[in-house]
């Protein structure tokens, strides 16, 4: 949390390997708070083949106006996955175009940059 006693955050996601800028999505950033809820969809282009081979980074940020934004924490779903993140990765290959939510505890692996 900030100065303030609260944070302002956002959420990236990532498709990767080799996706390039299409590959990267965010959402809008939650003002001063520190309960946030993101209700918004991301979708790929991407044949369902394909998929299987690519990992979705989610991490969470904390906006800071003129200075670098600050890594909250995140996860990773994917082929490479344990535990619950994996039967995630699974159950959303093998129920294609069904929306299939699950909470996942974040990770407080530090990142390089937020850009």
């Amino acid at each position: 949390m900030d100065a303030n006693g609260y944070s302002d955050p956002f959420v990236k996601i990532c498709l990767k390997p080799d996706m390039g800028k299409k590959a990267k999505c965010k959402t809008q950033i939650k003002k001063k708070t520190l309960n946030p809820e993101f209700n918004e969809e991301f979708g790929y282009d991407i044949k369902h083949s394909e998929l299987a081979k690519k990992t979705l980074d989610i991490s969470v940020w904390d906006y800071d106006i003129g200075k670098c934004n600050d890594y909250i924490g995140g996860c990773q779903l994917g082929i490479t996955a344990k535990g619950e993140r994996l039967k995630h990765w699974y159950e959303c290959l093998k129920n294609k175009d069904k929306k299939i939510e699950r909470w996942h505890t974040l990770l407080n692996e530090n990142h390089v940059s937020s850009d």
